[in-house]
């Protein structure tokens, strides 16, 4: 139930929507790109009875988002707009006809009040114990350029800043072996710009001011600690709304798993996956909030989105609701 003078925010991450020609790739896209048989089966058991069974049929969960979320102030979409079924971002046509349709459906319904947060899939990412796809710079500027993402965006509400970073470039260190070499200078620029950015915007905050931070991919959050200008203003985040992780249980076990050593003979996804929660014990300070995914995963069918509720003078802290949106 709202109050007076509340703003109320709507909240969605990993809608993952799939146009025309990625549906036309299948529910297999993925199982096709790993060439060792047992792998294959494997992940495919993965993703059939935990995962996502019909990834590139889940359009119709934003649809119903669209339906069912009622008049809200502002919406934040939190990353991965697509399914990226060619692992290589937007820069892939298919990719990028998904992408379009779901920003466009969003701009339609909220105009100037929607925000958007760059996600790993909006730039390209290796495929699940695949060496197919990787981040390109290509993806980056058709994100940016031809799409209208913001990589950094602020939107003050009262005592509240509302803040959206672009995970990839703030991880990308970890990211380095999904790059190309040719391209890796340029992609330090990249972030160097985006560093210089969060750190004045945190530097500029007023002592009474509130942060609440939108982040896609929580391994990023150990990259921002590092930063000095917003570790020296933590006690300013109220909140960190993440995405990336698709289920709350996965969030569990990170708390869980926080400080294994990085494992790196098992290939790239689970070298990146243990060096994320190596770090893990970093996101907490940051006071993480996940966002699932829209569809959330097979398992538990635990797909939803959230609503914040902001009181401008900051004398009560944010309200967050959960929508369940089983398929």
């Amino acid at each position: 139930m709202s109050v007076p003078g509340e703003v109320s925010v709507a909240i969605l991450s990993d809608i993952h929507y799939a146009g025309p020609a990625e549906r036309a790739r299948g529910n297999d896209y993925e199982l096709r790109a790993l060439a060792n048989p047992l792998v294959r089966s494997l992940v495919g058991i993965y993703r059939h009875c935990v995962w996502m069974r019909h990834p590139v049929e889940q359009g119709s969960q934003l649809d119903r988002f669209l339906a069912e979320v009622g008049p809200a102030d502002f919406v934040v979409a939190n990353g991965d707009f697509s399914c990226d079924s060619g692992f290589v971002g937007v820069s892939d046509p298919a990719a990028r006809e998904s992408t379009q349709e779901c920003l466009g459906k969003l701009r339609a319904q909220f105009g100037e009040r929607a925000r958007f947060v760059i996600g790993d899939h909006e730039v390209g990412k290796l495929t699940f114990f695949g060496t197919v796809g990787g981040l390109r710079l290509a993806s980056w500027r058709c994100a940016t350029e031809t799409l209208g993402l913001q990589p950094f965006w602020q939107h003050a509400i009262g005592h509240y800043q509302l803040m959206g970073v672009s995970s990839p470039l703030i991880a990308l260190p970890a990211n380095r072996p999904d790059t190309l070499a040719e391209e890796w200078p340029e992609w330090l620029q990249l972030r160097e710009a985006h560093l210089a950015e969060i750190r004045a915007a945190f530097d500029a905050l007023d002592p009474d001011q509130r942060v609440i931070l939108f982040c896609h991919d929580p391994t990023a959050l150990p990259f921002l600690w590092r930063e000095e200008s917003v570790r020296r203003h933590l006690p300013h985040i109220e909140q960190t709304v993440i995405g990336h992780l698709h289920t709350r249980v996965i969030l569990w076990k990170s708390r869980v798993l926080s400080g294994i050593p990085p494992v790196r003979f098992l290939g790239r996804s689970i070298s990146r996956f243990t060096s994320a929660l190596h770090e893990a014990h970093q996101w907490w300070p940051f006071n993480v909030r996940l966002c699932p995914a829209l569809s959330g995963i097979e398992l538990l069918n635990d797909g939803g989105y959230l609503t914040m509720h902001l009181d401008p003078t900051a004398k009560q802290p944010a309200r967050f609701l959960f929508h369940a949106l089983p398929r």
